[in-house]
Order: structure tokens, then sequence, then C-alpha cells
């Protein structure tokens, strides 16, 4: 299945992309997708752990499954105030 991932601030920055497209077995979840992005940019990794995951605009946990056709967000941590 096809999953786009949007990549935002000092991850667009990192990669030089706003967005990717990466194909996931079906039953893929959004640690999946988050591994196979990482898996494409390495530089990426060290930050991994810290990303709020969002599945078609909402915030979703890692173990959440995919379908063919979603958009993931790797939405950066946010400082409150």
């Amino acid at each position: 299945m096809n999953i786009k991932v949007r990549l935002f601030a000092a991850q667009r920055e990192a990669t030089g992309q706003s967005s990717c497209d990466i194909e996931l077995p079906a039953g893929a979840r959004a640690a999946d997708a988050l591994e196979a992005v990482c898996a494409r940019f390495p530089q990426l990794r060290p930050s991994a752990a810290r990303v709020v995951l969002a599945v078609n605009q909402s915030q979703t946990s890692a173990d959440a499954l995919l379908a063919d056709g979603d958009e993931l967000a790797l939405l950066p941590p946010m400082a409150g105030g």
C-alpha cells in the first residue's frame, strides 16, 4: 500500500523534502511507516522517538493501522506556553 508522509520544520530542512511516498505491506502500522522513513532518511532517526504521529489529520498512536492512501504526518515536538 502507498502512504504519503508529510515532514515539517527540522525534518523538512534535514531531508530537503516536505513529503515523500512510501510503500508498505498490508497491515502496516504507523510505527512501521516511521521506521521506513527513518531507513530512507537516517538523519531523522535521532528525533523519531519525539515526533507526534497524525494519520489523515488526526493525532494517533504508533500502533494505529494504516490503509492504502493514508497520509501520515510526522509532527515535531511543540513547546507550550
